[in-house]
């Protein structure tokens, strides 16, 4: 037995307007909801793929952090450098930090002897080296 809900013979219009104040809810709490889930990643803005290790060290803002990418670019805090004036890069990252230490962070697939040029300037600029890595397993 079907019950009929309706007053009398009374035919009612379709509705013909949609409220989106419940949709416009729906999408402000999933945003909410990827922005709070997804991972925040410190981007030092150049991409090297630094190889992994088993301990790490922490880095702070008295470090001289030198990246080689695996095209042979340099880069000393930030900014790209020539091969021929890497020397003096890292003497004036020097001169702003003095008890700076090179953090040496070399992409996987770089050249060694890039690797190595880093090496050769900081330990002419007496300056200590440590090789960047991603802890892992």
């Amino acid at each position: 037995m079907s019950r009929d809900f309706r007053r009398g013979d009374k035919k009612l219009p379709p509705l013909s307007l949609f409220s989106q104040s419940s949709l416009t809810d729906i999408v402000l709490l999933l945003l909410i909801f990827f922005l709070l889930t997804s991972s925040f990643v410190t981007n030092f803005g150049i991409r090297v793929e630094v190889p992994k290790a088993e301990s790490s060290a922490a880095t702070e803002a008295q470090f001289i952090s030198v990246a080689v990418t695996k095209d042979g670019e340099f880069y000393v805090d930030g900014d790209l450098t020539a091969r021929g004036s890497l020397a003096t890069a890292i003497r004036n990252a020097r001169n702003n930090k003095p008890q700076g230490t090179v953090v040496l962070r070399a992409d996987k697939d770089a050249k060694v002897d890039d690797a190595v040029r880093v090496m050769n300037v900081s330990k002419a600029l007496n300056l200590k080296i440590i090789m960047a890595t991603e802890q892992g397993s």
